[in-house]
């Protein structure tokens, strides 16, 4: 089997990326790049571009994204006749966040060069932080570090990128404290699936649309979407768990992981919006709208994402209140 394709799957982006780097130092200078996303080419696009010499470059890597999305069998059979056979000057990498895709097109890439990039653990991804700021010379406390990981997308790749703008505003003299983070962060950090909770939790159903736009444009995949609002919906439960029992407890809100002072403001804003019946419907409605993403791929992305919305914003207790009164 030939050994210039390549799936890698798995969350982690920022890994992920580092072995695509890899692999792109041992090509030609003159090496030519293209790249597709499944859903906004067709597979036979692909092929016929794959399979057509260049007339300039020594070498062609084609990166296929969001590999998961091909599964017809007629494009299986028509991508894995490519990856089979591939021109000797011509690499292909295959890209998902997903931990497989379909069987037709595994089976056609060698496993050695099968990789699954998975999700850094808790205790990894605060080294990370921390390594990151010492190598750049800054100091950073515990609070520090657990506030960029609260604040930042879950991957390597979006917290070098938040990170390194980090850089730019702080103080090499004075200790990273979370206050600082979250302040500059606030200011310089993109669209994320943690500014679409923030909105949620605030009602403003208008700024939400908005936010997940940003991110379908930003080529965030709506089951990456739909995780990181499950995580914060769970995290919602815990929140309402503890205030329902009466706790307020510092040390119970930092074991659930809200301690900084904007995630104090959203899980508390969302409790004033959702009791637990609420938050349980929005956690159900987030896993029933993932399911039908997976399941309907050729169906409109932003459709279904502001369907989901609208249910979301209306599982808030107000509306629960009103429901029943009449």
């Amino acid at each position: 089997m030939p050994n210039n394709i390549w799936l890698l799957l798995g969350p982690e982006i920022g890994e992920k990326q580092a072995f695509i780097n890899e692999i792109k130092k041992k090509l030609s200078p003159d090496n030519e790049e293209t790249v597709y996303y499944s859903g906004d080419t067709t597979v036979s696009a692909m092929t016929a571009a794959i399979r057509n010499a260049s007339l300039f470059a020594d070498s062609r890597l084609f990166i296929i994204k969001c590999a998961e999305g091909i599964k017809k069998k007629e494009d299986i059979d028509l991508l894995s006749s490519c990856l089979v056979s591939p021109p000797n000057d011509t690499y292909i990498i295959l890209i998902s966040e997903e931990t497989s895709i379909s069987k037709g097109l595994e089976k056609s890439i060698p496993d050695p060069n099968k990789r699954i990039f998975w999700e850094l653990s808790d205790k990894r991804k605060f080294e990370w932080v921390r390594d990151f700021f010492k190598k750049e010379g800054f100091s950073i406390g515990q609070e520090g570090i657990q506030t960029i990981l609260e604040l930042v997308d879950n991957n390597t790749a979006a917290l070098r990128q938040e990170c390194s703008r980090l850089c730019f505003f702080l103080d090499k003299n004075k200790e990273i404290s979370g206050e600082d983070a979250e302040t500059w962060l606030s200011h310089t950090r993109e669209e994320s699936v943690f500014t679409l909770f923030s909105r949620i939790a605030a009602g403003d159903i208008s700024r939400s649309l908005e936010s997940a736009r940003m991110l379908l444009a930003a080529k965030e995949t709506l089951p990456a979407i739909f995780a990181g609002l499950a995580f914060s919906f769970r995290k919602l439960l815990q929140y309402l768990t503890l205030k329902e029992a009466g706790i307020n407890d510092e040390s119970e809100l930092r074991k659930i992981g809200v301690f900084s002072p904007g995630a104090k403001r959203d899980y508390a804003e969302a409790a004033r919006r959702y009791d637990t019946m609420g938050a349980e419907s929005c956690l159900a409605l987030t896993a029933e709208y993932d399911f039908r993403t997976r399941a309907a791929l050729s169906f409109p992305e932003q459709i279904l994402m502001d369907q989901y919305l609208h249910k979301i914003h209306s599982c808030g207790k107000k509306v629960f209140l009103l429901n029943s009164k009449q």
